[in-house]
C-alpha cells in the first residue's frame, strides 16, 4: 500500500496490514513468545539482520509491527517503535538517544509522571533537565546549554491545554544541534502532525485516543529511521515491550480515530462554551475558544481544539471536589481519550507528585478540574456538571 496515495481516514483503516497464508480480513494476533527458523543458517541470518523476519517477541511481533506501520503512516514518520506504555516511550527516547552529562529543555507544563521521570529518575543518572514556559520560545533559547540534546514539549499541555509553537521550537532546537520531541497524546495524528511542523520525534500514550476506549496500555515513539534505531536498540535490550494483544486492540482502535476525534472535539467545544457562561467558573482553558491565549496558533497547528477542557472553579479545592463528587454520569478517573467522559482533579491526582511550587509554576491550582469529553450527548454531560455547580 502506497501511503502517499491515501487520506488519513483510509490509512487508519488499511495501512500496515500484513496477512498470513490464511488471508484473514481482520489483522491477526500473534500470541507467541518466539518464532522458529527453518535451519541454523536461517536463524543466524535473522540474528545478524541479513534476513527479515521476527526472532523473539520482546522486540519483534507481526501484530505489533502492523500497529507500528499504521501509526507511522498516520504521523507521516519513517519509523515507529511501540512500547508498553506512554511513559515507557518517553523513557526509551531519552535512554536510546542520550547519555549521562547531557541536558534536556522541557516545558514546565507536562504530565506529572513525566516531571518525575526527568527530575527524579533520569536526573540520578546524569541527565539534567531545565523547565521553561511552553508558550515563550525565548525561554527555550535562553535555557540552552552546550550539552543540550533534547527539547521536550506537550502541545496541547496537560491539563491546561497550552499550545506551543512547534515550528518555532524546532527551529531553535535545530540551531543548537538538539532534537525536538513532541508528546502528541492530546491531539493524535487525526488533529496534529508535529513532524510536518518540524519536530524530530513524536511520542504517544496509545492508551489514550489511539485505543480510544480505555481498554489497554500502550505507547509509541516515531521519527526518522536513523533516530529510531537508537530507540529500538533500547527496546530490544531492556524490553519495555508492547504485547501483541494490546497492539491488536490499538490497531483496531485507530480505525475509528478520525471519526472519534471529530466527535470528541465537537462535544468539548460545546462544553467549553457552556462552562464559560457559568457564574461559578472563574476561567476555562480550551484551544478552540477565542478566549484561549494561543487560540490562533492552535487553529493553525491543529485541525480542531481537541477533546480536553480544563476549568477553574471560584471556590478552590472544596468546590472542585464537590463538583466531581456530584457527578453521576462522568467517570471519576485520571485517564483520558475514552469514549466515556472522564473528570479529574489534577492537583490531587495526575500532578500530585509535583511540589506545590512546581504546580504553581505550571498554573495548576486547587480549583482546577479537567474533563476529557467523551461521546455521550453533550446535553447529558452538561446536566451532570450542573448538579455540582448548583
Amino acid at each position: 500500500m502506497n501511503n502517499d496515495e491515501y487520506d488519513i481516514e483510509t490509512l487508519a483503516v488499511r495501512a500496515g496490514t500484513v496477512r498470513s497464508q490464511f488471508n484473514e480480513h481482520s489483522e491477526a494476533i500473534f500470541l507467541t513468545s518466539s518464532f522458529m527458523f527453518g535451519s541454523a543458517a536461517e536463524a543466524a541470518a535473522r540474528f545478524k539482520g541479513e534476513q527479515p523476519g521476527p526472532i523473539y517477541a520482546r522486540f519483534a511481533n507481526p501484530t505489533v509491527n502492523m500497529m507500528e506501520a499504521r501509526l507511522a503512516a498516520l504521523e507521516g514518520a519513517e519509523r515507529c517503535v511501540a512500547f508498553s506504555s506512554g511513559m515507557a516511550s518517553i523513557l526509551a527516547t531519552v535512554m536510546g538517544l542520550m547519555k549521562a552529562g547531557e541536558h534536556v529543555v522541557a516545558s514546565r507544563s507536562i504530565f506529572g509522571s513525566t516531571v518525575q521521570l526527568f527530575s527524579n529518575i533520569l536526573g540520578r543518572f546524569g541527565v539534567e533537565t531545565t523547565y521553561v514556559s511552553p508558550t515563550d520560545p525565548a525561554e527555550w533559547r535562553a535555557a540552552v546549554k552546550p550539552n543540550t540534546k533534547l527539547f521536550f514539549v506537550e502541545s496541547p499541555s496537560n491539563p491546561l491545554t497550552e499550545v506551543s509553537d512547534i515550528r518555532a521550537l524546532a527551529d531553535i532546537a535545530h540551531e543548537v544541534g538538539a532534537w525536538l520531541a513532541v508528546d502528541n497524546c492530546f491531539c493524535s495524528p487525526a488533529l496534529q502532525k508535529p513532524l510536518e511542523l518540524g519536530a524530530d520525534i513524536v511520542i504517544h500514550s496509545a492508551t489514550k485516543y489511539l485505543d480510544g476506549q480505555g481498554r489497554v496500555l500502550g505507547g509509541a515513539v516515531l521519527g526518522s529511521k536513523e533516530l529510531m534505531e537508537g530507540v529500538f536498540t533500547f527496546l530490544r535490550t531492556a524490553g519495555p515491550t508492547l504485547s501483541a494483544f494490546n497492539a491488536w486492540v490499538i490497531l483496531k482502535g485507530m480505525e475509528t480515530l478520525s471519526l472519534r476525534m471529530e466527535a470528541h472535539s465537537r462535544n468539548a467545544l460545546a462544553l467549553a462554551q457552556w462552562l464559560e457562561a457559568q457564574p461559578q467558573v472563574a476561567r476555562v482553558w480550551y484551544p478552540g475558544l477565542p478566549s484561549h491565549p494561543q487560540h490562533e496558533l492552535a487553529m493553525r497547528q491543529q485541525k480542531t481544539g481537541g477533546g480536553i477542557v480544563s476549568f477553574e472553579l471560584k471556590g478552590g479545592k472544596d468546590a472542585a471536589w464537590t463538583l466531581i463528587d456530584a457527578t453521576k454520569l462522568l467517570s471519576i478517573t485520571a485517564n483520558l481519550g475514552d469514549t466515556k467522559s472522564t473528570i479529574t482533579h489534577p492537583a490531587s491526582t495526575t500532578h500530585s507528585r509535583m511540589t506545590i511550587e512546581q504546580r504553581a509554576a505550571a498554573g495548576i491550582s486547587d480549583g482546577l478540574v479537567r474533563i476529557a469529553a467523551g461521546l455521550e450527548s453533550v446535553a447529558d454531560i452538561q446536566a451532570d456538571l450542573a448538579r455540582g455547580l448548583a
